[in-house]
């Protein structure tokens, strides 16, 4: 494992755990638009990185998907300060509501595909 890919082994349990209990948006995004490099890049479900577990990383392109559920209304600060350390590393991070992945789906994934090609300039 490289070290810039800033991979936390102590959080390798747990993350493998989340991955058994992923919510329905987490699945819907990861079946529909992120698995099997159908973005042309390759995604890991649930990786930990630093102190965090992303829901999805692409190493590559440095990017973290984030589905965020109800409890997340109420961790406005937190997330905002997680994304901020993520960023230190290089990472850009991408969120959304579980909401907005299962009832529109193809708005999410136009801006994952548009951060990509944007990202390529």
């Amino acid at each position: 494992m490289s070290s810039n890919s800033h991979y936390n082994k102590s959080l390798r349990t747990f993350a493998k755990a989340l991955r058994s209990e992923s919510t329905k948006a987490e699945v819907r995004l990861w079946c529909e638009v992120l698995s099997k490099g159908k973005t042309s890049y390759t995604f890991l479900r649930q990786r930990p990185v630093e102190n965090y577990i992303a829901d999805f990383m692409c190493k590559e392109l440095k990017l973290i998907i984030e589905v965020d559920g109800y409890s997340h209304n109420l961790k406005f600060a937190e997330d905002e300060g997680r994304d901020k350390n993520l960023e230190k590393l290089g990472y850009t991070t991408l969120r959304f509501k579980d909401e907005e992945v299962m009832k529109d789906l193809a708005n999410v994934e136009r801006t994952i595909r548009c951060w990509i090609k944007d990202s390529q300039v």
